[in-house]
Formats: structure tokens, sequence, C-alpha cells
């Protein structure tokens, strides 16, 4: 039964980096295939044995700064009531690096959402970060990161490093993280149901739902000029067509929402830049 279920969970992967347009029966597929894999508790005691292995092997160092840190997590409060009603039962922690040179943002299983402060001041406006939020939160909603993983290092070593067995599989995804940036391959179907994901919760909450579309754009910009922008373009290339279909999504579907917060996000910027 093992053998017959990882099959279709490597089926329904492949099927997702094809070109054309990412099928709703494939990702269905491979989220319950995830599910069956790998429990809700195993995906939290992976992610909390990764966020440790950063935290002790790879030194990542969080952000002191109360304001700032209450901000992002006051933000992405509002963002996480939403991914809640796709997949309850998620305990979401969110964490600031304190790393002004890197632009990138990433989500582990169980629910654990990391934030360079990098972003935070590439952002021009409190929009563009709750949708990349709301992105992040819908690859745990959607059990990409928990798909990813298990294509890149197997069912099996998978689930003996959520049971404490396999420290080696722990330690490679964390340097990945905390390294190259590209430590989830997320297919491509994976990465369009976030985009969706993350424009529909901010709308939700009266956020310019193109919020994530302008940051994009924005990195896409920017690409070689800044090395550190690098970090979140890796494994969220801005291509023309996934900007396309953000917006037709968002058109589709009828999202609105007025709420930029330029104004509440400056005020952070300058406490990051002192």
């Amino acid at each position: 039964m093992k053998r017959i279920l990882s099959a279709v969970l490597t089926l329904s992967m492949a099927l997702g980096f094809t070109s054309g347009c990412a099928s709703v029966k494939n990702m269905n597929v491979g989220r319950t295939a995830a599910s069956i894999l790998i429990s809700d508790e195993q995906e939290a005691q992976l992610g909390l044995q990764v966020k440790q292995e950063l935290e002790t092997k790879e030194k990542i160092k969080y952000l002191e700064d109360p304001t700032v840190v209450e901000y992002v997590r006051t933000v992405s409060t509002r963002i996480l009531q939403q991914a809640n009603k796709d997949r309850q039962g998620v305990k979401w922690k969110v964490n600031v690096i304190d790393d002004p040179k890197t632009v990138n943002a990433f989500a582990t299983p169980g629910g654990y959402l990391y934030v360079y402060t990098g972003l935070l001041l590439a952002a021009d406006n409190e929009a563009e970060l709750a949708g990349v939020m709301g992105h992040e939160a819908g690859h745990v909603t959607g059990r990409h990161s928990a798909q990813a993983l298990m294509l890149q290092y197997g069912e099996q070593a998978l689930i003996d490093a959520a049971l404490g067995k396999n420290s080696g599989t722990v330690a490679q995804i964390a340097a990945n993280l905390a390294g190259s940036g590209a430590g989830l391959a997320f297919s491509r179907s994976n990465e369009t149901e976030a985009d969706d994901f993350g424009a529909k919760y901010t709308s939700a909450v009266n956020y310019d739902p193109n919020g994530l579309v302008t940051f994009f754009q924005k990195l896409a910009a920017e690409e070689g000029k800044v090395p550190g922008v690098m970090k979140w373009l890796s494994t969220h290339p801005p291509s023309a067509e996934r900007v396309q279909h953000l917006n037709s999504y968002i058109s589709k579907n009828r999202l609105t929402g007025s709420d930029v917060g330029a104004d509440r996000l400056a005020p952070i910027k300058a406490r990051l830049k002192k």
C-alpha cells in the first residue's frame, strides 16, 4: 500500500512540473497522498526539528526588535486566520530573521513561517508583505512543503526525520534553507496555487490583492542589481505567465481590497535602517 501511495504522490508531483495550466485534480491527488503518508503531527515535529537545526547549526539570527517582530506577526495573523479556513489545526509560528541583505521568506511543514528583514526593506507597502506571507502560508495550507520534501528526500527518510531517527536529512534541509535559499523545490502547480492563496487571503482582509503581483514585478526589475534579491527569486521565478495568471485569478474571482498600508510599513523600515 505504501508503494502505491508513493507512486501516486510521485506522479502527482511530476505532473506539477509539466508545462501548461496547473491541474486542480493533480494538486488534490498530491495533497491527499501527502496527508496519508505524513500526519499533521509528523509535519509539526519535522518543522520543529528544522527550526532547531536552523538555530543551533546554521546559526540564524532572529530580530530582537519587539516592535518590528510584533508588527510582522500582527500582519501575518490576519492572513493566517484566513488560511485556517482552508486547513484547520495548524499551529502557526512566525519568525523574523535579522538579515537586511537577504530578500527571502520561506515556510516549512507544521506552519513555521520565516521572513527576512531584507524582504521587509524591499517591500514598498504592507499589502506586498501580506501577499508574500499569504503565499508562504499557502504552501503549508496546500501541504506543498511536505510534498516537495518527500520528492526531494524520499518518503521514508522524511518520516524518519519527523520521528527523530534521521538527523542527517533534517540537517540537509536546514542547510539548504539557510544557505542557498532553495531548500524546497516546489512544483509549478504548487507555486500557482500558493499565488492564488496569497491573493485570496489578502483580499479577504481588505488588502490590495495585487500586492504579490507588484512585489514580483519589482524583484524581477532588480534582478542582477541586488544579489540578495535572488534568494526569493530562485524559488519563486516571476515569469510573465505567472504574473498573467495571478492577474487573471484576481479578475476572475473579483478579488478586491483597498488597504495598501505604505504608511504603516514606512516607520518599520525606518527602524530597520537605523
